[in-house]
């Protein structure tokens, strides 16, 4: 997918004692586009006011992209409020936090400065106003405020504001509050209850009203449909956010004409998503068929209700080399969002840090934060299946007799699934350095990395594959340049990943050689765990550990003339 760093949505909301003025721009940038469109009809027990809508609030770090604030909202109305869902960010859901419903008190603030329309029944939402306004420095003023965070401490850099769209209806009876997240965890809770109701709003214009256009924070830029309604699986991965960022200039990233990036000798899985205008039923069922260098792969059998959609994907193993392959896709029955998908394949060995030496110095090297990376620990998507649903109606024939004719119909259901990933790392000084503790060494000696990286998840191996790739990062080279690609050791919804032999090492140790000339201090290893496919996604995690420098190994070595 493109690769683009986001940027979303400044805001903030202005304190009544603010006087009306017009916003002046802090610098800050937003990532943010939209869509949707079209509202249907709903019903006195099921239905949405337009401008009943507000905004989510959440500061998150950038280098951890963990919330450092208690998310709140922020509308220009006055919602009644029966049930909700606490004030729970898309980071905080993705982190692993589950739905839970409340019916305590609702709470938000009002901005003296109205906010543009957030939502829009014709998915015509100016996302240049919108923009405009959170990036004002009042209202950036007034979130730093209700966040607890210093102003110039915000803008600094340090910090992103992550937007999400929330909306005030109606649903059998009962006044509600979700962002689009939450209407799409909620509708898998009960079984597509909330679909079915209020499709227009909870699937389409909702979760279309934010979503990015370049990939940030762990989220990727959303590139689908913007005028259909959209699967659970989707919202819950692309849609319904924005992001501002506080820096003056864009960093520079690198623009793709590929979809996907994959590792060489690797299980993956590429998904498509099929839209069905009409139903889709088992007695007249859809097929897609993946093209993929000379192979063919097809997925048989798919029911989708009328005016519904569903992730349809393929597990496959990547070519031993690199290069890049266009996968071509096509169905019996539907519309695809795609009928090409690129897909980039890359070798990521062949960049182990050099043999170092004694005589090595630290010259102009100065440290380094390790860098944020895409980060995802968890991933839903789901199936539709159908059973027919029996209706037996009598025909007569006039004169007496008739027949019964079974006038039914199918009725649809949802296998959901999801899967969580979760990775730690262990670094220790290498078993061979004489002088170690368990937490402490000296430079110039190697260091042991034992990484494990688990799979939570009931769904068939064909809908995941298990870690595959584990590449550490180094302080001495600011964590770029070199890396060491490690080995998995153990295979399996637990795998196990350490260093491979050292060619430099003396005894052909799975470590690694800190510098000697490494200052005193913490020495810390970057890990990022990649490769755990799932139809909505790659799950990875970005891990830290160090070990503490003291002295160097030329403290534990004395040469003098022999007597």
């Amino acid at each position: 997918m493109k690769r683009i760093f986001p940027i979303m949505l400044c805001f903030i909301l202005i304190i009544c004692s603010f006087p009306m003025t017009a916003l002046a721009d802090t610098g800050g940038s937003g990532n943010l586009d939209g869509g949707g469109g079209g509202m249907g009809s709903g019903t006195s027990s099921n239905y949405w006011n337009p401008g009943m809508d507000g905004v989510r609030v959440t500061v998150i770090n950038v280098d951890t992209q963990k919330p450092v604030s208690t998310p709140f909202d922020l509308t220009n109305k006055s919602p009644t409020v029966n049930l909700h869902f606490g004030k729970v960010s898309k980071i905080h859901y993705r982190d692993g936090n589950s739905l839970s419903p409340s019916t305590g008190t609702y709470t938000y603030y009002n901005p003296a400065i109205s906010m543009p329309i957030i939502v829009s029944s014709s998915g015509n939402a100016n996302i240049e106003a919108i923009k405009k306004y959170f990036c004002d420095e009042i209202i950036v003023r007034y979130i730093a405020e209700i966040a607890a965070i210093n102003y110039d401490t915000l803008i600094g850099g340090k910090y992103k504001l992550l937007l999400e769209p929330v909306v005030y209806f109606v649903y059998n009876d009962t006044h509600v509050a979700m962002t689009a997240h939450e209407a799409a965890l909620y509708d898998n809770q009960v079984s597509g209850g909330l679909r079915s109701k209020m499709v227009s709003l909870s699937h389409k214009n909702l979760p279309l009203s934010m979503f990015l256009e370049y990939s940030d924070l762990g989220f990727l830029a959303y590139s689908g449909a913007t005028d259909k309604a959209c699967s659970n699986d989707t919202i819950i991965a692309y849609l319904g956010l924005g992001i501002v960022r506080f820096q003056e200039e864009l960093p520079i990233v690198e623009e793709t004409d590929y979809e996907y990036e994959y590792r060489v000798n690797t299980d993956v899985i590429t998904p498509i998503t099929l839209y069905a205008s009409g139903e889709i039923n088992p007695d007249s069922p859809a097929r897609v068929t993946f093209s993929i260098k000379g192979s063919t792969y097809t997925v048989n059998n798919i029911v989708i209700p009328a005016g519904e959609s569903q992730l349809v994907w393929v597990k496959w193993h990547t070519p031993s080399t690199p290069q890049d392959i266009t996968i071509t896709v096509s169905c019996s029955r539907g519309a695809l969002s795609q009928a090409t998908i690129k897909v980039k394949v890359v070798d990521l060995s062949g960049n182990d840090p050099p043999d170092p030496k004694a005589t090595d110095v630290k010259g102009s090297w100065t440290a380094a934060s390790v860098p944020s990376r895409e980060v995802k620990s968890s991933a839903s998507w789901s199936v539709w299946w159908a059973q027919w649903h029996p209706y037996w109606v009598w025909h007569s024939d006039g004169d007496g007799g008739g027949w019964w004719c079974d006038h039914g119909w199918y009725d649809f259901f949802r296998d959901n699934y999801s899967a969580s990933f979760s990775a730690s790392i262990s670094l220790e000084p290498d078993d061979k350095v004489p002088t170690a503790t368990t937490t402490t060494m000296k430079s110039g000696y190697g260091v042991k990395n034992t990484t494990t990286a688990t799979v939570y998840t009931s769904a068939p191996l064909s809908h995941y594959s298990y870690a595959q790739t584990a590449i550490s990062y180094f302080p001495e080279f600011q964590y770029k340049t070199y890396w060491r690609l490690l080995d998995r050791t153990t295979s399996g919804k637990t795998a196990q990943f350490q260093f491979a032999a050292n060619k430099y090492s003396t005894y052909n140790r799975r470590s690694h050689f800190s510098p000697v000339w490494f200052p005193d201090g913490r020495y810390t290893v970057n890990t990022y765990v990649i490769d755990v496919w799932t139809p909505a996604g790659m799950l990875s995690a970005n891990l830290t550990a160090y070990v503490n420098i003291s002295g160097s190994l030329y403290d534990d070595w004395h040469i003098a003339p022999a007597r």
